[in-house]
C-alpha cells in the first residue's frame, strides 16, 4: 500500500459527501474516490440482504480502484453490512472505517445523560447506536427514532423548505425525544439539515457533529498507519449509479466546479 493511493468513500447518495468534505478539509493532500448509490436509495427501507448485495458490489469497485482505505459513510450500510466490507477489504489488507463507532465512543465519554438518535428505519431497527453507546457507558439513556422521510426530502433538494420544516417538527416533537439533552444525526444525509434541526431546538441541546468526529478519527488512524499523503496535488473522483441534480450540485459546492463525475452501473 502506498501513501498516494486514494481513500474510497461510499454512501447511498449525497449524504456521505458531508463526511468526504470534512476529510478533504482535514487531509487536503488526500485523493478521494466517492461512490453514491443514488439509484438504490434510500437504503433505510431495504432488507439486510439487499443492502449487503449493494455494499459488496461497491466495496469491490473501490478495491479495484486501488484505494488505501475505505470509509463506509452510510449509517445503514454500517449497521447492516460492515462485517462484509471488512471481510472483502481484509483480503487486500485495507483498513475500513465506519460512521458509527467513532461517534458512539465520543458520545459515551461526554457529559450527556439522555441522548436522542434519529436515523433510517433500518439503522434504528438494528439498535446499533444504543448498543454501541451503552456498551461503553451503561448509564446513558439512548432514545431512538426512525425518521424515514428525511433522506428522500434531502435527496430531492427540499432542505430549508416548508416540507423539511414540517417533517422535522413532526418527528422531533415526538414524546420519545422530549427529555433529551443531546442529539445524534444518525444518517450522513442529516448534517445537510443541521441548521434546521438546531433551529427547532433553539440551540438548547447539543447536536453532535458526526462528520467532524468521523473525519478526525480517519485522520488519526491514517497518520498512525503512516499512510498520510503529503505534498501532492489531490484528485477527486465521483461515481454514481444514477446522476441526480442534488448530487451534482452538492459535489460541485463541496469540491469545486471542475470535478470528475461519472455514472457507474452496479451489476
Amino acid at each position: 500500500m502506498k501513501q498516494n493511493q486514494p481513500i474510497g468513500i461510499f454512501d447511498s447518495g449525497v449524504g456521505g459527501l458531508t463526511v468526504a468534505r470534512v476529510i478533504k478539509q482535514l487531509m487536503p493532500n488526500e485523493s478521494l474516490i466517492y461512490f453514491g448509490d443514488s439509484k438504490h436509495l434510500p437504503y433505510g427501507d431495504k432488507s439486510k440482504e439487499v443492502i449487503v448485495e449493494y455494499v459488496t458490489q461497491i466495496t469491490n469497485f473501490l478495491l479495484s480502484k486501488d484505494c488505501k482505505a475505505i470509509v463506509v459513510a452510510c449509517n445503514t450500510a454500517t449497521a447492516n453490512a460492515l462485517k462484509e466490507v471488512k471481510a472483502l477489504a481484509k483480503t487486500q489488507k485495507i483498513p475500513v472505517f465506519d460512521v458509527i463507532s467513532p461517534v458512539a465512543e465520543k458520545v459515551a465519554y461526554n457529559f450527556s445523560q439522555n441522548i436522542g438518535v434519529i436515523a433510517t428505519k433500518s439503522t434504528i431497527a438494528s439498535h446499533i447506536y444504543k448498543k454501541s453507546i451503552q456498551r461503553l457507558n451503561k448509564h446513558i439513556i439512548v432514545e431512538e427514532l426512525a425518521t424515514p422521510l428525511l433522506v428522500p426530502i434531502i435527496e430531492d433538494g427540499f432542505t430549508h423548505h416548508p416540507i423539511s420544516e414540517i417533517t422535522l417538527k413532526t418527528y422531533l416533537s415526538k414524546k420519545k425525544l422530549k427529555n433529551i439533552d443531546s442529539l445524534i444525526l444518525g444518517c450522513t444525509h442529516y448534517p445537510l439539515i443541521f441548521s434546521e434541526v438546531n433551529n427547532y431546538y433553539q440551540n438548547k441541546i447539543r447536536i453532535f457533529d458526526s462528520p467532524l468526529i468521523v473525519a478526525n478519527h480517519v485522520k488519526q488512524e491514517i497518520e498512525r498507519m503512516k499512510l498520510l499523503t503529503e505534498n501532492t496535488t489531490p484528485t477527486y473522483e465521483f461515481f454514481v449509479s444514477d446522476l441526480t441534480p442534488t448530487f451534482k450540485k452538492l459535489a460541485k459546492k463541496f469540491f469545486g466546479a471542475h470535478i470528475n463525475l461519472e455514472m457507474k452501473m452496479l451489476s
